[in-house]
């Protein structure tokens, strides 16, 4: 347990968080190009150019609105932004520290990670002495002032969290359906042909992999804070339960009933035989988003600039219409 709190203080210290968060549309962009390219490098010459501006319109539709995803949503549910700038944060370390060294007496080598506390990313080893060592009251009050604690969201913020992480899911799915439509449209594809695919794709992505899950996670968790469950582990413990009941199990059936029953005839492709999307190894990989959403409700900052990365895989495999190997 020391191991995995000391862990946790190191990956949610505010200037890591802000530096995480500074480098991944860097990170997603570079990906993102590698896996286009790939695919263009694996196509016959003569249809290069047309899988890239397929692919490519679809990779960009998905990455660049998960990207806007964090703006909308903080605009829409009026939440504060969370990262403080480098400066501020030096400032705002560099006083507290000051402060605490004036007022307390602390041996050498908690002084000096202290120090390199107001300027720079502590090390593992650097947490572990800090939280060996800082015992008392104030000791321990400036260690949570310099890396706040997680903190466990209210029954009232949950269904509000609920939504916004839900949004935040749609958008990127929404974005890579529209890039894979005009991709097709734009490389002289019959692209009304396969907008069906991409909605139901799109449909199955995010009931199945994001909001169901969201769903079963904010319900366990309502029911944990109803009943004054304050352990994180019990919390982390009950949201998992509720994904795998309503998203991995419940959300692949909703999913497919949706696609054939309701877009299906929307589009009047009405296929009986057509045979139902399956659960496959990288859906299953994709439901790491759901861990991303427990530890996000569980008030871990460093989770949340990576959401974007999970969530835009998804909006990808929308916007290319994947329905099972056979395609």
């Amino acid at each position: 347990m020391k191991v995995l709190n000391s862990l946790g203080k190191f990956l949610d210290q505010p200037r890591l968080v802000n530096n995480f968060s500074k480098y991944v549309p860097m990170l997603i962009t570079i990906s993102a190009s590698g896996i286009v390219l790939n695919d263009v490098y694996k196509t016959h010459p003569e249809k290069r150019k047309k899988r890239l501006i397929q692919n490519g319109l679809t990779m960009f539709g998905a990455v660049a609105s998960s990207l806007l995803a964090p703006k909308i949503t903080a605009k829409l549910f009026k939440t504060a932004p969370k990262i403080v700038g480098i400066k501020e944060l030096e400032r705002q370390n560099t006083n507290l520290i000051n402060r605490f060294l004036k007022q307390n007496k602390v041996g050498r080598e908690t002084e000096d990670v202290l120090h390199r506390a107001k300027n720079n990313i502590l090390g593992l080893n650097d947490i572990d002495i800090l939280t060996k060592n800082l015992k008392t009251h104030n000791e321990t009050k400036l260690l949570q002032d310099l890396i706040p604690e997680p903190e466990n969201i209210s029954s009232k913020e949950i269904f509000s969290e609920i939504g916004r992480l839900s949004v935040f899911g749609l958008i990127p799915v929404m974005g890579g359906v529209l890039g894979g439509i005009l991709g097709d449209k734009l490389s002289g594809e019959n692209y009304k042909e396969k907008v069906p695919n991409k909605i139901k794709e799109g449909a199955y992505q995010y009931l199945a992999n994001i909001f169901l899950c969201n769903i079963g996670a904010g319900c366990a968790l309502g029911l944990l804070e109803k009943s004054n469950i304050k352990s994180k582990s019990a919390r982390a413990l009950g949201m998992v339960a509720g994904i795998i009941l309503t998203g991995v199990i419940g959300g692949s059936a909703i999913a497919n009933f949706i696609g054939k029953n309701i877009i299906n005839k929307c589009f009047n492709k009405c296929n009986n035989s057509e045979k139902e999307r399956k659960p496959e190894p990288l859906d299953i990989c994709l439901h790491s988003d759901d861990i991303a959403t427990v530890a996000v409700m569980s008030g871990l900052r460093w989770i949340e600039p990576s959401l974007p990365a999970l969530y835009s895989i998804s909006g990808y495999r929308a916007g290319i219409g994947y329905r099972g190997k056979e395609n």
